[in-house]
């Protein structure tokens, strides 16, 4: 009987230590504001590449001459290697440094990329 108190003490008291520290997944994919900036009338996309891309998710204003900006620091894995389809872009990143792809005049709606694998996706949403 005090075995089976026990074991069900240890259950509860781990599962409810795992859902406190577990991050819930609209945490890791919200959208950051904190990546986008205009410097002298040219937005800039800083995205960092490293295990995936950070963050997934951009918003940033269609119509202006845009830079996404990949930063590497020490990545050696797949997203290294960065695609965007709808713009016939294939790139592969120095494992530390910065990386620019320019985009003349986006239109208003998502642009998806993803690493040379497509294991990490990532999205700018262009809004008017």
């Amino acid at each position: 009987m005090h075995l089976a108190v026990i074991i069900s003490v240890v259950l509860i008291g781990g599962a409810i230590v795992l859902s406190r520290s577990t991050p819930t997944s609209t945490t890791q994919n919200a959208p950051s504001a904190d990546n986008v900036s205009i410097v002298d009338g040219q937005q800039i996309i800083t995205i960092d590449a490293k295990g995936g891309y950070t963050p997934r998710t951009s918003v940033a204003k269609a119509g202006i001459p845009t830079i996404i900006r990949f930063r590497t620091s020490g990545t050696f894995d797949c997203s290294s290697s960065v695609r965007i389809p709808s713009m016939g872009v294939s790139k592969f990143l120095p494992s530390t440094g910065t990386t620019d792809i320019a985009i003349a005049n986006p239109q208003a709606g998502p642009l998806v990329g993803m690493c040379g694998m497509g294991m990490y996706p990532f999205q700018v949403n262009f809004q008017n």
